[in-house]
């Protein structure tokens, strides 16, 4: 096995053509282009990284990757093949290097995708060939930050790094350790994709509880969240329109047709945000405020507010 590939090594120049250096270290000779360098002559010691090529050359080069054996780094999956596993620029002009099928998800679908990100470090085996391997999560446990409870409610992008059947495990741009449990999401996301969600806690070890699903507001469509927002501009959190509310009128007042509108107050009635009472919409924070506890019925169902 040759302890040289995927590290950086020092050799001497033993050969020379127009096109390249012959550089031997510890009985095998590799190749560096003159396109790097040209100031080498025969006896010179060079330093470079050692790896076999697509062609299964052995190569030096002077420009150091920064994913070697013993460093790690974030590397962007640029193919993928089902039989194999997914293929990662690592920043050699002619070398990918594979993290096997043996350690992605077992579901395919959950496998990174084009443009996703992984952190790996470097492997060879005994035949000499140089895998991308998935780093231990103790890495990113010594690579992150303590949280501060400051973050709760924020909004958050974070990459997947590991998925388990607990959740989903995820680290910021920003270093921190964050938790997504499933029912936090809709759709489970697979490794190395990036996500958006939001903090929905900070836990005493500072790692984030992070969730994939809309704030209610968020939730709830154009519609409704602008007949929401003209309700919480009233002075009394209400408006003279319900379902039962002529269409020429609700057209006028809000510019949307009828069927819109009931559809829109269904949805915030479902959400718990209105109540419709005695001709009247009102949010449901201000029946909270004038009476403690009051039974109403709405158009689908019976809202009982305490």
């Amino acid at each position: 096995m040759n302890q040289s590939l995927g590290n950086i090594i020092t050799g001497l120049v033993t050969d020379i053509n127009e096109k390249a250096y012959f550089i031997q270290k510890d009985g095998v000779t590799y190749k560096l282009s003159k396109d790097e360098s040209t100031n080498y002559e025969l006896g010179d010691t060079v330093e470079g990284f050692a790896y076999v090529s697509l062609n299964k050359e052995t190569i030096l080069t002077q420009e150091i990757p920064t994913i070697r054996i013993g460093t790690f780094a974030w590397a962007t999956v640029i193919d993928t093949r089902k039989d194999l596993g997914v293929f990662m620029d690592v920043g050699l002009p002619d070398k990918e290097l594979v993290v096997s099928l043996d350690e992605l998800p077992v579901l395919k679908h959950l496998w990174p995708k084009k443009g996703d990100q992984l952190m790996i470090t470097i492997k060879v085996d005994e035949k000499d060939r140089m895998w991308g391997t998935l780093v231990p999560e103790t890495v990113f446990e010594s690579l992150s930050e303590k949280a501060s409870p400051d973050l709760n409610n924020q909004n958050i992008t974070a990459t997947a790094y590991r998925l388990k059947m607990v959740g989903t495990f995820v680290i910021t741009s920003d270093n921190y350790l964050g938790f997504i449990h499933p029912s936090e999401r809709k759709d489970e996301p697979r490794m190395g994709e990036v996500v958006s969600g939001r903090v929905i806690g900070v836990r005493p070890d500072g790692v984030l509880n992070i969730s994939l699903m809309p704030r209610a507001h968020e939730a709830i469509g154009d519609d409704a969240g602008m007949l929401l927002a003209i309700l919480e501009r009233t002075a009394e959190g209400s408006f003279p329109y319900t379902d039962k509310s002529d269409a020429n009128e609700i057209r006028e007042r809000f510019g949307i047709s009828k069927s819109q509108f009931k559809r829109a107050l269904g949805n915030l009635m479902k959400q718990r945000m209105i109540i419709q009472e005695d001709g009247e919409t009102k949010l449901v924070e201000q029946m909270i405020e004038s009476e403690p506890e009051v039974e109403v019925e709405t158009t689908d169902a019976v809202s009982k507010i305490e």
